[in-house]
This record gives C-alpha cells, sequence and structure tokens, in this order.
C-alpha cells in the first residue's frame, strides 16, 4: 500500500509556515527596526563597494599579481593558490594569505598569517604587483 508523500510534507510545511508567523508576530518592534536599519545599511555598503569590486575584477592587476607571487614562490618550491570569494581576491601560500578586499573606500591589501590579520593597506591596482608579491612572500 503507497502512502502519499506529499500530504505529510505539505502539513509540515503548513506546521512550519504557522511557527514562522506566530513568531514573528511576538518580535519586538524595535527589534524589527533594528533588524531593517541593520539590513539597509549592509545593502548601502554593498552599493558603495560594487564599484571597487567590478574594477578589481576587471582589472589585470589580480592574475599579474598571481604571475608575480608564482614565479617567486616558484624558487622557494611554495604553493600559491587563488581563490575569489564573492568580490575578494585571496591568494595562499603556505601559513599566509594576501587578500584584496573591496571595500567603500577602495580596495584594501590585508596580510594574513595563520589565520590572524597582521596588516592592513590601502591598494593600489595601478601599480607594479611584483612590489606588492615581494612584500607578502618575503618571509616564505
Amino acid at each position: 500500500m503507497w502512502f502519499y508523500p506529499k500530504r505529510m510534507s505539505f502539513l509540515d510545511n503548513l506546521e512550519n509556515n504557522l511557527k514562522a508567523l506566530e513568531s514573528r508576530d511576538d518580535k519586538d518592534p524595535e527589534t524589527l527596526r533594528r533588524e531593517r536599519a541593520a539590513r539597509d545599511a549592509r545593502k548601502e555598503e554593498t552599493r558603495r563597494t560594487a564599484p571597487h569590486a567590478d574594477a578589481l575584477k576587471n582589472s589585470p592587476f589580480p592574475g599579474e599579481l598571481l604571475t608575480a607571487c608564482r614565479t617567486i614562490a616558484h624558487g622557494r618550491r611554495l604553493l600559491v593558490r587563488p581563490v575569489w570569494i564573492d568580490s575578494t581576491f585571496r591568494l595562499e601560500a603556505g601559513g599566509q594569505k594576501l587578500e584584496l578586499r573591496p571595500t567603500p573606500e577602495g580596495v584594501r591589501t590585508v596580510f594574513i598569517e595563520n589565520g590572524e590579520e597582521k596588516r592592513s593597506d590601502a591598494a593600489d591596482l595601478s601599480e607594479n604587483p611584483e612590489v606588492l608579491a615581494r612584500r607578502w612572500l618575503k618571509n616564505q
């Protein structure tokens, strides 16, 4: 005999929706206002960051930086791995990471060692990427 699984999932879904509505009604209006203000602030920051994120993604700088890092690291027998995380460009080598993070003020370079941020500077996407690569890999 077959049981119709849709009926059970429909009832579960209905129950979950009712619980969600009840919990929303129980929330304090002040809490809802703070959540809305925080959400609006995140949207505004994302909107202000977007031009810098686009400039980073469309620039030849990340590719040239990766090439320079791999050239330097090759002689040291070190693997440099690139990763795009949303709009952040990250290079990983050993226990070190270098991130190019777009912010509302511009792109920042963040030096990370063993999971801890050591230094953060303003990035200039028009400079020679080899300078940044040498500065990042000097301790490796």
